[in-house]
Parts: structure tokens; sequence; C-alpha cells
């Protein structure tokens, strides 16, 4: 089963989900479990969010939505005790609007060292736990050593162009499937949740597709007819007269 889930490093409820799949996860058996591959795709909540912006979260929000920034600490306030409930610490009170196209770029390269998880899971806490400035140079290439991967390389990768092919792709897959908020978590191409569900949903929805692939193949052919078939290395026709 493979579980591609579209979020962004900024978005509380993107590392909510998170942790809900992999609580609902932890729950099936150790053999489901292995038949379950989760990959993150890109997207990107405020593309033309300003790099190294000085702007609050606070801020950022009275502003979108027309309040105050009172208002917008109540609103953060029932995020954290939301993210409480799945073991996160979120800390709003230095965190600052910040531009992730970078940090998505360095997750793919993190991805072709087998690091992506570990990178994904970093960005968020730094973001959300630390309130680091995901957006800076520095911060990332301090980030990928952390993760384990080689911080030369990381800088070199930071400061071309690599990978923005990548994250452009999964954003324009994002529009084609008009995702119009994250997480969004598609299960086999087929199956989609949007949102950070409840983990009781994650676990009915991973039960009900994991009982489908166990389902054994049924012919359509009627009950007695073969049609010709190799095997073995050999061939053998049967008579269709």
């Amino acid at each position: 089963m493979q579980i591609d889930i579209w979020s962004d490093f900024v978005c509380p409820f993107c590392y909510i989900g998170k942790r809900r799949l992999e609580q609902a996860i932890g729950q099936l058996a150790d053999s489901e479990q292995q038949m379950i591959d989760v990959v993150f795709r890109s997207f990107e909540l405020d593309p033309n969010a300003p790099r190294e912006n000085q702007v609050t979260v606070y801020e950022s929000l009275a502003r979108k939505y027309g309040m105050s920034i009172e208002k917008a600490k109540e609103m953060t306030e029932q995020v954290k005790i939301q993210a409480a409930t799945v073991d996160l610490a979120f800390q709003f009170e230095q965190a600052k609007e910040t531009n992730t196209f970078d940090a998505h770029r360095l997750a793919k390269f993190a991805d072709t060292k087998g690091k992506g998880k570990a990178m994904t899971e970093r960005l968020m806490s730094a973001y959300f736990c630390e309130s680091l400035p995901i957006d800076n140079h520095e911060t990332l290439v301090k980030i990928a050593g952390e993760v384990g991967l080689d911080t030369s390389e990381t800088h070199a990768v930071l400061k071309s162009e690599a990978f923005s092919d990548q994250v452009r792709s999964e954003e324009a897959k994002a529009q084609s499937l008009q995702v119009r908020g994250v997480p969004y978590f598609v299960i086999n191409d087929k199956y989609a949740l949007s949102g950070a569900q409840p983990t009781d949903v994650f676990v009915r929805a991973l039960k009900q597709v994991l009982d489908e692939e166990k389902q054994e193949l049924k012919p359509l052919a009627n009950e007695g007819e073969q049609g010709a078939a190799c095997s073995d290395g050999s061939c053998k026709i049967p008579n269709e007269s």
C-alpha cells in the first residue's frame, strides 16, 4: 500500500495529521505495517511568502483573516491543544511567516539519500516546536547534518536550483487532483482523505484497503476454462475446438 501525503512544513494540521496516521499504522499488525509505504509530496501554502521574513505568525493570521492579534493568539492556542493530544508541543510565540520552497527541495534531496522521512519530521519539528527559520540556508544545512546528510553537499544543493522541478511537478499534481488544502492523503492512487482526520478514521481506511489487497483474485472465465498460457519454460495450447 502506498500513501502519498501532500503537505507543507508550516501547516500545523499537516504535522498533527502525520502523527495521527503514524498512530493508526502503529495499531496494525507488524506484517500489515510492513506493507505500507508513506511518501511525502510537496505543497506550498503560500508560494509568495517572503524569504527570511520577520512577520510573526500572529501578524500573518490577523492580516489573512481580518482579525486582531489577540484573536489570532486564541486561534493558535486551540491548535496547540490539538497538537498536545498527539504529544506535540507547538510554540508559536517566536514563529515567523516562512517560505518553504527550499525546505521542500531539501526534503527531495534527502529522499535520494534515504533520509526523506527523517527530514520531513525534523523540518516540521524545527518550525513548530523550536520556531526555527526553515527558509534560512544556514538553518537548513544544520538540520541536514542532524539527520545524517553531508553538509557541504547540502549547501551546494541549496545554492543551486536542484530538485526545483520535482517540487513543482508534485505541486502541479496536487492541482490536477484539485487539492485545495493540506494535509491531503491519497491511498493507492484510489482513495483520498482530506485534513487531519481522527486516528480511528485512518485505522478504518487502512484496514479497508488492506482487506481489499488481501482478497484473492477471482477468475473471469467460466470454471474449467483455461486459455493459452506459458509456465515452467514451456507453453501449452489447449484445444479450443
